[in-house]
């Protein structure tokens, strides 16, 4: 991969919720993921990359939540220990923070958010904050391969930003297996590049 000043590093929700033992909603292999997206924020700052972190960032009451006739357990609930940026996460001065499902939505792209109910969708701050800087393609890490990732890597292609996806920087739920092998390849297949 390579990094220079049109090119922006998406750190997908790299939070204790998803990337700790303890989270409420662990993925396997976070760690390495961790460790595999603190290389390339070295890689991407020594470029004069911009880089954005974005964190699932929930009211504690969203029908998201599986309490409430969702998918997913109670995670990422804004304030608390969860929702927070993985300790062993190294974090850039100066980068944006984009926080999604504020307002009780599904927050599974960085670029936007949909209602569970209506499935009316809004955007986030994401596009116009790498649009400002001149970004014209976006590597994006972190969790989870077959939400969050997928999600944020194919709204960035349909929104005409070149994509790649280092696989070893990411990791999958798989609620069934292999969703996340799938979602790489829809990605691949969308036009983003899967290495």
């Amino acid at each position: 991969m390579a990094y220079d000043d049109r090119t922006a590093l998406i750190v997908v929700d790299v939070q204790n919720d998803f990337a700790d033992p303890k989270g409420t909603l662990y993925v396997r292999g976070a760690g390495d993921v961790v460790a595999a997206t603190n290389v390339e924020l070295a890689r991407a700052v020594a470029a004069g990359s911009l880089v954005v972190y974005t964190q699932d960032w929930h009211p504690e009451s969203t029908p998201h939540f599986v309490t409430e006739g969702g998918t997913w357990p109670v995670h990422c609930v804004a304030g608390t220990w969860g929702a927070e940026l993985h300790p062993a996460l190294d974090l850039v001065r100066g980068a944006q923070t984009v926080r999604k499902g504020t307002g009780g939505e599904d927050g599974y792209s960085g670029f936007s958010v949909r209602d569970p109910r209506s499935g009316d969708e809004h955007d986030t701050v994401l596009e116009s904050v790498l649009r400002d800087r001149g970004v014209e393609r976006v590597v994006v890490v972190g969790l989870a391969t077959d939400y969050c990732v997928k999600e944020t890597a194919l709204d960035a292609l349909r929104r005409g930003f070149e994509v790649e996806v280092p696989a070893h920087a990411v990791a999958a739920v798989d609620l069934r297996p292999g969703d996340g092998a799938r979602a790489l390849e829809a990605i691949a297949s969308a036009g983003g590049e899967v290495d």
